[in-house]
């Protein structure tokens, strides 16, 4: 009789896959024992495996250099990583040293340019694309930038002001980009993106302002939907009037270099996941140069700005279940040690889903169950799967220690959670192991931060 775990997950999906394999009872990540990291480390822990980081942006690189050489596109593609999606040191070397450029989103993004710069892990040729809302503080910073010779920072306009506090502050020549407002996904509660010129502004915004300034060239215009790549009518809509605005400022002189087509590519969010990334970016690839060669323009240079699918694949969350509530005769509640609001904060804010798998006890028995979390909140819980309105995991013994993964979390968690401060109910911040490898291909570890302390929480709240 097929009754076990494993089996429920040999039947439904095909498995194992590239990241997940069980040897034994025993789940492994990219060929981790993860059993071993708990017995080493404890639960809950954190981590996140370094060398994936490089293996999206070389993987994502390759697909947009064979979709261009496919189609003969001549112009050049430019991987930029989103830096808001983890901040962490580690993540910016790995993609640095991938040769990725750098997208910012506010001021306090280039300190961390800066930091990496005087490192001597920046290069100043890297390309700077600064998007999100404009302070004077963040203008200044830009200005730092350039001040301390980097040559390829481009501003990226958010609204009219910015242009006005740009020509003010800055002082020599430069490139700069228009972020377009794109009209949102009918799910959404408003119309036009709270981000960027609308369409129909930007062609006067450019003849009247910017078009023969003496400082300023506009070079870049930028695109991105809130909901992200996707193969479906309303992403090819918008596309299409993004590419509109651009052949309208083509025939009125502008000299367009790159098109930032945004972040936004899926990430692996549940066993069945099946998403044809090559399809996609030929058929972007093909539209741009369509709408370049009937102008008889350049093609363009292509940048992405991806944060999510840089890093999130990298990331993982293992808790173990510290005691099974039956609440009737049909829910049973595993309690984790550590909560979902404060650890995987997604997961109630956005209702987000994440791989889920028990790290343990893959030949046991199978129940359905829901996940709660420590906190004293009715939000602290997970109840379901990407791929199904369920969670099924091996049967709770109180004797038989269970553990459960969440897997491809690497994005945004450790920001939203606020990493290292104050936390729902005080639940500590986890532990954060880092995994690598070394020049001889040896997986090497480093706890990068122990368990936050009672003593840490009460010392930020003044006591």
């Amino acid at each position: 009789m097929k009754n076990k775990y494993r089996d429920l997950i040999e039947q439904t999906f095909d498995f194992p896959q590239e990241a997940f394999e069980v040897i034994g009872s025993t789940l492994h990540f990219r060929g981790i024992d993860l059993q071993k990291l708990i017995d080493e480390h404890g639960t809950p822990l954190r981590f996140t495996y370094i060398p994936q980081i490089g293996n999206q942006i070389e993987k994502c690189r390759a697909w947009f250099d064979q979709s261009m050489k496919e189609i003969d596109y001549e112009g050049k593609y430019h991987y930029c990583y989103c830096t808001k999606s983890s901040h962490f040191k580690h993540i910016i070397e790995e993609c640095l040293d991938h040769g990725s450029h750098i997208e910012t989103s506010s001021a306090f993004d280039i300190d961390i340019v800066l930091s990496m710069f005087r490192e001597g892990k920046l290069d100043p040729n890297n390309f700077i694309l600064c998007n999100g809302f404009k302070t004077e503080r963040y203008v200044l910073k830009i200005k730092e930038l350039i001040d301390a010779g980097f040559t390829n920072v481009i501003p990226i306009i958010d609204n009219f002001m910015e242009f006005e506090y740009l020509d003010k502050m800055i002082d020599t020549k430069m490139e700069i980009g228009i972020r377009i407002a794109s009209e949102e996904d009918p799910k959404f509660e408003f119309y036009t993106s709270r981000l960027g010129i609308g369409y129909k502004d930007i062609p006067s915004f450019y003849k009247w302002k910017i078009k023969g300034h003496s400082k300023f060239k506009l070079s870049l215009m930028h695109f991105f939907v809130n909901t992200g790549i996707r193969d479906n009518a309303y992403y090819w809509n918008e596309l299409r009037k993004f590419l509109n605005v651009y052949l309208d400022l083509i025939k009125e002189g502008a000299d367009i270099s790159y098109l930032d087509i945004g972040g936004g590519f899926p990430v692996k969010n549940s066993l069945a996941f099946d998403f044809d990334y090559q399809y996609l970016i030929e058929e972007i690839i093909a539209q741009i140069k369509s709408t370049a060669d009937s102008q008889h323009a350049k093609h363009p240079d292509i940048f992405t700005e991806f944060g999510s699918f840089t890093v999130s694949e990298a990331g993982g969350m293992i808790f173990s279940i510290l005691h099974q509530k039956k609440q009737n005769d049909k829910e049973r509640w595993n309690m984790i040690n550590g909560s979902f609001m404060t650890t995987l904060p997604d997961t109630w804010a956005i209702n987000k889903r994440f791989i889920m798998l028990p790290i343990n006890r893959w030949n046991d028995r199978y129940e359905r169950v829901f996940l709660g979390g420590l906190t004293c909140d009715s939000d602290d819980y997970y109840n379901s799967e990407q791929h199904i309105n369920a969670i099924y995991l091996p049967e709770f013994k109180q004797d038989r220690p269970l553990h459960v993964g969440f897997f491809n979390c690497g994005a945004y968690q450790e920001s939203i959670s606020g990493y290292g401060g104050i936390k729902h109910c005080l639940i500590p911040s986890p532990k954060h192991l880092l995994i690598n490898e070394n020049e001889e291909g040896e997986t090497t570890y480093r706890v990068f931060g122990e368990e936050q302390t009672s003593e840490q929480m009460l010392n930020l709240l003044g006591y």
